[in-house]
This record gives C-alpha cells, sequence and structure tokens, in this order.
C-alpha cells in the first residue's frame, strides 16, 4: 500500500526484455534504497514493484508481462526519470489517498496549461476508468496523488502546484506522453457492493 506522494525522483539506469513478455528493471535512487531489501515494495511511476537486488544506490526489479501490457513502463528508456515511493508503514502519514499501486489503465497527457502559481495538465480518460473519476475526487497519475478538477466523458484534468512539477515526472511529461493511472479504490468497492460491478 502508499501514498501517492513521491520520495524520489529517480533514473533508469538499465532495462533489459522490455520487448517481450518480461523486463528487468534496475532504477537509482538513493532514498528509497537505503533502507531497501530483498522483497521490499517499492512503487515506479505508480506499478508496485518487488526489489529483488539493492546495491550501490540502485534498486532492480522483475516486471512480468501482464504489468508491461497494462502500464506504461515498456516505453521507459535508460535515463529515463520515474517517480519513486516506498510502501507506507502503520505509523505512516496519508499525506495522499490510499493507493495499491496496481495500475487501472494508461492514458496520454493531452495538454499543459501554465498559470502564475500552477500548471492544469489535461488526460484522455479510458472509457472503462470513466466511472471511477469525478470532480474533486481522488486519481493516482505515474503514482502521484492528486485531485481531479475538471472531467468529461474522456478527459480529466488536474492542477499541479511548483513543488509537484519539480519533483515528480508530472513536470517533464510532453503532449502525447503516457501516463498510468490508478483510480480510487473505495469507488470499485461501492460499485460492487450496490451491485453494479461490470466486467472490463
Amino acid at each position: 500500500m502508499f501514498t501517492g506522494i513521491v520520495e524520489e525522483l529517480g533514473e533508469v539506469v538499465a532495462l533489459a526484455g522490455a520487448d517481450g513478455d518480461s523486463a528487468v528493471l534496475t532504477v537509482r535512487g538513493p532514498l528509497v534504497t537505503a533502507d531497501a531489501r530483498h522483497g521490499d515494495s517499492i512503487a515506479v511511476n505508480g506499478v508496485c514493484l518487488t526489489v529483488t537486488e539493492n546495491s550501490d544506490g540502485a534498486f532492480t526489479a522483475d516486471v512480468m508481462a501482464e504489468t508491461l501490457h497494462r502500464s506504461s513502463l515498456a516505453a521507459l528508456r535508460v535515463g529515463s526519470p520515474v517517480n519513486l515511493e516506498r510502501a507506507a508503514t502503520l505509523g505512516s502519514r496519508l499525506g495522499g489517498h490510499l493507493v495499491q499501486g496496481h495500475v487501472d489503465g494508461v492514458a496520454r497527457l493531452l495538454s499543459r496549461e501554465p498559470g502564475e502559481a500552477w500548471e492544469v495538465l489535461r488526460f484522455s480518460l479510458p472509457a472503462e476508468l470513466a466511472r471511477y473519476v469525478v470532480e474533486k475526487g481522488s486519481i493516482t497519475v505515474d503514482g502521484v496523488s492528486l485531485t481531479v478538477t475538471e472531467v468529461t466523458d474522456d478527459t480529466f484534468s488536474v492542477s499541479l502546484i511548483p513543488t509537484t512539477l519539480k519533483l515528480t515526472v508530472l513536470g517533464q511529461k510532453g503532449v502525447g506522453d503516457p501516463v498510468n493511472l490508478e483510480v480510487d479504490v473505495i469507488a470499485k468497492y461501492v460499485e460492487k457492493m450496490l451491485g453494479g460491478h461490470r466486467a472490463g
């Protein structure tokens, strides 16, 4: 479990096999690896991965085919910046919202609108996720817990403060770039309990 508060902007230092059925990803992140052990969970752009090796400020994780197909990790390259967050502990502050690290879909950045003290980013909204996204609700974009400021049938927008722009990959995303989405898990549980669950 995570909170969507990015701890560190890491860098991909090696990526093998991303064009196949699995990959091995190595990421430099001195902060998140300082106390990491084999088997620990670290979110990479919102994807929960398991540490298999940890040395010299970098960790390695296996990425299975399901993750490559359902997330944007296959688009990473050596040198790509990535958002990193260690799994929350029972004593952690919940600064964002409950985030599982299970990507629900991939969106694309459609536009950036700079303001005096913030920037509005508008993303595509996959049809199968639209019912879970509401104005003023929570959504996770590349592992960042954000508040939805506007939503249409096929888009949603978020407003980012300078700190978020500086300390996460969202400050570097260009129009057309893919991002990982995780909707609020509470919305999915409520839907199922009310008998409105639809496959897909």
